[in-house]
């Protein structure tokens, strides 16, 4: 049995003040079966269903080799890039800590490979998961 997976993850948020309806979903995929999962919140922001979804696609996944799909330059560089210099700082002034702080949790004992996807390019996971959040914030 294969030790990796892929997901593709989005969130989206039916405007973003913070008070919108919003929702997150992921598509996992391990070569012999593929997942759908999704949910949402009354309340929230783009970025916080971005975060969620991955978060939620972390708890899910029992993998150790992972390949996550966002469209979310926001997700992709904070983990990627950003994260190591807000804990050297001590999560100073970062919004969604909790959510930052959940997902760096999540990622530790894995080797996971983060990769950027143009939204709304064609790319038909991201499209699924584009549809199936936008599903998920409009049941608010």
């Amino acid at each position: 049995m294969s030790d990796s997976a892929i997901i593709y993850t989005d969130g989206s948020c039916l405007g973003n003040k913070g008070n919108d309806p919003g929702g997150w979903a992921f598509i996992y995929l391990d070569g012999k079966k593929e997942w759908h999962m999704s949910g949402g919140e009354e309340y929230s922001t783009n970025n916080k269903m971005e975060l969620t979804a991955a978060i939620e696609a972390l708890e899910f996944c029992a993998k150790k080799n992972i390949t996550i799909y966002s469209d979310s330059q926001y997700v992709i560089k904070g983990i990627t890039q950003w994260i190591g210099g807000w804990k050297k700082k001590g999560w100073a002034k970062v919004k969604n800590r909790e959510y930052w702080e959940k997902l760096d949790k999540l990622r530790q004992g894995k080797r996971i490979s983060w990769n950027w996807v143009k939204a709304h390019d064609g790319n038909t996971y991201n499209e699924m998961v584009d549809k199936l959040a936008r599903a998920e914030a409009k049941k608010y």
